[in-house]
């Protein structure tokens, strides 16, 4: 079955500077982290899967969620934002790009390589529902380049990295966003949802 109505999410968490890691590399969450857990970046996350039906993931992003989001579904004592965002990733469709996994290690996977915009065409030509890329910037990066992404949800921590990889890198298109919601944290966060105004 086919649909005219399916669109393109990507959320990410950036600094100040529009960084998506501190300077100690991929690894070093720690100006994103310590916002991850308010109110308002549990309320970012309840609205992320919201009519989304295909969680689609970068190998890196799909390995540090799959071992940490399952067991939350069932955690009686964790956050109710949570359980529920756990509980769509892990009953989901989900598709992970990866030229080096062979085979899905979880549930509802399945395992694609090829250009990210190519795979998104394929996708978004079948099936209903929205389609989420959840912090996978790279697959966000070459997604905004291509200018298929139709909702985008930022969350803003009052961070400046200093170093870091980019989001937004030179080069990109020029495009239009209309802000459709927002709403600011006690710490200083922002969650930001924009639509692609095309």
């Amino acid at each position: 079955m086919t649909t005219a109505e399916r669109s393109l999410r990507a959320n990410l968490s950036l600094t100040l500077d529009g960084r998506y890691h501190g300077a100690g590399g991929p690894a070093d969450l720690s100006p994103i982290v310590p916002y991850a857990v308010t109110d308002v970046a549990r309320d970012h996350l309840a609205r992320l899967h919201r009519g989304a039906t295909t969680a689609l993931l970068g190998r890196g992003s799909a390995q540090g969620f799959m071992d940490y989001w399952p067991p939350v579904a069932d955690d009686e004592n964790a956050d109710p934002r949570d359980r529920g965002y756990a509980a769509w990733l892990r009953d989901t469709d989900k598709v992970v790009l990866s030229t080096t996994l062979t085979e899905a290690p979880w549930p509802n996977t399945r395992i694609m390589s090829g250009p990210v915009a190519q795979i998104v065409g394929e996708l978004m030509s079948t099936g209903e529902g929205d389609i989420l890329v959840n912090s996978s910037p790279s697959l966000i990066k070459p997604l905004l380049r291509a200018d298929l992404i139709d909702r985008l949800h930022i969350m803003v921590n009052p961070e400046i990295a200093g170093a870091g990889e980019r989001l937004f890198e030179d080069g990109l298109p020029a495009t239009r966003w209309s802000l459709v919601c927002h709403e600011a944290g006690e710490l200083g966060e922002l969650a930001l949802m924009y639509d692609r105004a095309r």
